[in-house]
Formats: C-alpha cells, structure tokens, sequence
C-alpha cells in the first residue's frame, strides 16, 4: 500500500478550526473518528535487513515477507515506533519519489502493532539493529474521515504547533500523482494552502537538533 499525504501548517488552534469550519462550508463530508496522545520517536542509520531480522521472532511470516520486500527495494527509508497510549507500532516507510521518506508525500508504509511491547523495548530491538535515535516527538492528533477515501488528520505538534495532513491510501503506484493533484485541489478549495517540501525539511532538521527542548511540552518555533 501507498500513502499519498499533503501537509498543511496552521500553526495555531484558530486556524485548526478555520480549516474545519471550510470542510462544513464546502459541504464536504467529515466525521469524527478519534482523538488521542502520541509519542513518535524517530531513528536513523541501520538497515532494514537487519531491522526485519531483529523483529523476526516478534513478526507473522506474512509481515516478515512484506518487510523483507520493502527493504530490497526501498530507495530511501525512515524507521519509527509510535506510542498512542493503547497501542505500541512499529512503522517503516519508503518513498516512491524523490521527495523524502520522512516527510514526502508519496510513500510506502509498513506498520506492525506490537501489543505485548512497550514502546522502550520497541526501541531497544530497533537499536539492536544498528539505528540510532534521531529525535522524540510528541503530539495530540484528532482524525476525521472525509468522503472520496480521503482521510485528514489535524495534530497539535510539540515545535510545530497545528499541522493538517490529508491523506489517501492507494494500491497502485502509477497513480500517485494523480492523487496527490487531487488532494492538492481539495486543500486549495479550502482556502488553504500545501506546506513546502523545501520548508518542511527544514522545520525537521530544526526540530531534530533541538527535541530535547521540545519534546512532551507545548513549545513552538517558527522556520521559513
């Protein structure tokens, strides 16, 4: 599976619900679907030969497949664990673009729910495999479900305030383009207007030589 994701930085709570109250305007379907607490940490170096070898007494033969596959033909990748304070989950993901596996905005996502684990020993295998930490993160996320299979998450981020995310999950790679035009056009019609990949790689690198003054607080930075 494909993610295609466009990032909309709001910065403030105001904006959250500028963008909301557009979605009702344009007559838009949206529902609701959760609202939680996350914890992101984020790795770097290492291999994902040798990350599927470590967790492969945790994982299915179908999951440990899947892997296997992402990691001999990933052109770049990003490893991370996530805690939403219910569930532990491991996530890989690989882009099919020449935008970043962090944050671009057509990628390949594996995630993996790891209920007997916490999110430390999570970790601890993902640096049995050669990663290192490259940053923490902490964030509050409400998702809503919008119609056309698209998906929109609004995160109060520690460093980065109020950011949106559109999303759509597809199968087939030929059409990513063709997708992300149209989530593109759906976020203009809002009012609204994409983040920069440029300025998005900027605002990570920020934040990942500073997490420690960020991470768990409410703390906000501006980068152009």
């Amino acid at each position: 599976m494909y993610e295609i994701e466009v990032k909309v930085l709001l910065g403030s709570h105001e904006n959250a619900e500028k963008l909301l109250a557009s979605v009702e305007r344009i007559g838009m379907e949206c529902i609701h679907t959760g609202h939680e607490n996350q914890l992101n940490h984020y790795f770097s170096g290492g291999s994902l030969v040798k990350l599927a070898e470590a967790f492969r007494g945790q994982l299915s033969d179908e999951r440990y497949e899947s892997l296997s596959v992402i990691a001999a033909s990933a052109r770049d990748f990003s490893v991370r664990t996530r805690d939403t304070m219910t569930e532990r989950i491991l996530v890989v993901k690989a882009s099919v673009n020449a935008d970043s596996s962090q944050n671009g905005t057509a990628r390949r996502e594996w995630e993996t729910i790891f209920p007997e684990l916490s999110i430390d020993e999570l970790d601890r295998i993902v640096l049995s495999a050669g990663f290192t930490y490259l940053s923490k993160w902490s964030r509050e996320r409400d998702s809503y479900v919008l119609e056309n299979d698209l998906t929109l998450t609004i995160d109060k981020n520690a460093g980065y305030g109020y950011v949106a995310e559109f999303e759509r999950v597809i199968d087939d790679e030929q059409m990513a383009g063709h997708n992300r035009d149209y989530i593109t056009a759906v976020i203009e019609s809002l009012g609204f207007h994409e983040l920069p990949q440029d300025r998005l790689e900027r605002m990570f690198a920020h934040y990942n030589e500073r997490w420690n003054d960020y991470y768990g607080t409410d703390r906000v930075f501006t980068v152009e």
